[in-house]
């Protein structure tokens, strides 16, 4: 329960200097953040350390930003091996 709470701290915490960070600032974080998430999920479903790895490495990689649009506000997130996805920012 410890580890649920700490994650949403900080999770809140970046959520609130996000409008503060640089682009790559942003990046780093959400990387973060899913990395988090993953680890997270992992551990709730026991999985085994090999499996808790790949959790981890996939939530980073969903939660990085690839690409921004500053014109549009827009960002690309990869969601998977050669998908991306296109929202607001």
């Amino acid at each position: 329960m410890r580890k649920i709470f700490v994650a949403t701290a900080l999770a809140g915490v970046m959520a609130l200097g996000a409008c503060q960070m640089t682009d790559q600032e942003r990046m780093i974080a959400g990387g973060l953040v899913g990395a988090g998430a993953g680890l997270l999920t992992a551990n709730a479903l026991n999985a085994n350390p090999n499996w808790t790895v790949v959790s981890t490495l996939a939530g980073a990689a969903v939660g990085t930003i690839v690409a921004r649009n500053a014109r549009t506000n827009e960002c690309a997130y990869k969601v998977g091996p050669d998908r991306y996805e296109v929202r607001r920012c």
